[in-house]
């Protein structure tokens, strides 16, 4: 039985097998320690971090987290964030589907030059136009506000939707659309009925990738929101930290980190599965 063994997996197979496991869970411990220790931490006083930062909490304090909500107002900063990154979402899926629909299945005039333009904008990052781009809202009055905002990170993101979502949708066959005209359906009711259903995996994939980005984007967020009761997360955690670090209250510090990490990791719960399936369809790879 040993030898079949053998001879069925060779040794260097078994060695090889054996080193990518020890790396995938020295990996894994890279980067779940941080998250438990930061987890750790939010329970215990300042007094018991200050002391010695590697021990478990005496009790649970749950008052950290009560002071990062209270004091540093980090559940306006969760409510905001939540608004600006759905409506952000909606808003991308509403103009990026019918988009990604026409460039990958109508060829009209200039198809291809369009389809150019959005693949060049692909380099074009947020950061670079913040100036101009600030100047024209501010002269349109649209500074100061989350719905704006949630517009100007839906249509940065625009590119990479379109880039991704083409390439699915290219590789859906032809059939279902021709089978469904026959049967009398519109463009329209084809991208409803057939097109989005065959779609979730990249839609999923298109949705958590974004939605990350979306989370934790900062310069765009702190020029054009500067009242505080509008700030999202990604500006609020910076106040947390210059607010909590004179009064040495280290504890509430970390719980405001967690919070900040909640969002991130309930999306990343849900939509694992269909995250992993949509990258591994081939028709992502454009």
């Amino acid at each position: 039985m040993g030898k079949n063994t053998m001879t069925k997996y060779p040794i260097k197979h078994i060695l090889y097998g054996t080193l990518l496991r020890i790396l995938l869970i020295s990996g894994a411990i890279i980067v779940i320690y941080p998250l438990l220790w930061n987890l750790i931490t939010s329970f215990k006083t300042s007094k018991e971090i200050l002391a010695n930062p590697w021990t478990f909490p005496a009790t649970l304090n749950f008052q950290n987290y009560i002071n990062a909500f209270t004091k540093a107002r980090m559940g306006d900063y969760l409510l905001n964030t939540l608004y600006v990154v759905l409506l952000s979402l909606f808003l991308m899926l509403l103009f990026c589907v019918p988009m990604s629909y026409c460039l990958a299945r109508l060829k009209f005039r200039f198809s291809q030059v369009l389809n150019a333009m959005y693949m060049a904008c692909l380099f074009i990052q947020g950061s670079l136009i913040l100036i101009p781009l600030y100047l024209f809202l501010f002269k349109l009055h649209m500074v100061e506000s989350r719905t704006w905002l949630s517009l100007i990170y839906a249509v940065l993101q625009f590119p990479f939707c379109i880039f991704l979502l083409t390439g699915y949708l290219k590789s859906i066959p032809k059939d279902y659309e021709d089978a469904a005209m026959i049967d009398g359906c519109s463009y329209f009711s084809i991208l409803l009925k057939i097109i989005i259903p065959m779609s979730k995996p990249a839609l999923v994939t298109i949705m958590m990738m974004t939605f990350f980005g979306f989370l934790n984007e900062y310069p765009l967020a702190l020029t054009f929101i500067t009242t505080e009761k509008r700030w999202t997360l990604a500006v609020g955690l910076v106040n947390l930290y210059e607010v909590l670090r004179y009064k040495t209250d280290w504890g509430a510090l970390f719980a405001g980190l967690m919070i900040i990490t909640l969002p991130t990791m309930i999306m990343f719960l849900i939509g694992q599965k269909k995250l992993v399936e949509g990258i591994s369809i081939g028709g992502l790879k454009g």
